[in-house]
């Protein structure tokens, strides 16, 4: 009887301390999904910080492109008002197309390309378009882990009984990978 009785309180005890740990070992992960969202949401401020000095160096330069402008303006205000992790991945494809159509802009003004302050304002920004890339895939690997680890058996009972939901992939749209067209006719 006695030996009985410390099996059943060690089976109790493994499965409390089992369970104790998938889910700190959930937490863990969902941790390091909110902490990389935080390093790209950095990386994303610093690119809307640098984007109105661009704007208004090629707007010396372009005056009648005003389309443009406005399409960054309006990209970086949802940029910068995004919510949430999907918010943000939106925007961001909307900011990245309309600086591709800045550039390609700014590509038919000779003096423009040749000014100092727009070749460094284009050197920072291409730096900090290689840093988000590698925050967006740091991110989008720990999205991956944790949402694994939130679906996998026995997990998947413990995370849906503590609220553990899918985070979403930080991913481009069909939109941003196509080729910027510019025309010049009005």
């Amino acid at each position: 009887m006695l030996i009985a009785l410390i099996v059943v309180v060690a089976l109790v005890v493994a499965v409390i301390i089992f369970l104790w740990s998938l889910y700190n070992g959930l937490v863990r992960s969902h941790m390091r999904v909110k902490e990389s969202w935080s390093g790209i949401d950095v990386q994303l401020k610093r690119r809307s910080s640098l984007v109105p000095n661009l704007v208004e160096t090629v707007k010396g330069y372009a005056t009648h492109e005003r389309e443009v402008f406005e399409n960054v303006t309006r990209a970086r205000a949802a940029l910068m008002g995004a919510g949430n992790p999907k918010e943000a991945a939106d925007a961001n494809n909307m900011l990245t197309g309309a600086l591709k159509t800045l550039f390609a802009v700014a590509e038919a003004y000779p003096q423009l390309r040749a000014s100092e302050n727009f070749t460094r304002l284009q050197s920072e920004l291409s730096d900090l378009e290689a840093k988000i890339a590698y925050a967006r895939q740091f991110y989008n690997g720990n999205v991956q882990d944790y949402n694994t680890l939130i679906r996998v058996f026995p997990n998947v009972l413990i995370a849906t009984r503590f609220g553990f939901k899918e985070e979403p992939f930080f991913a481009a749209t069909e939109e941003e990978k196509a080729d910027v067209k510019v025309s010049f006719a009005r």
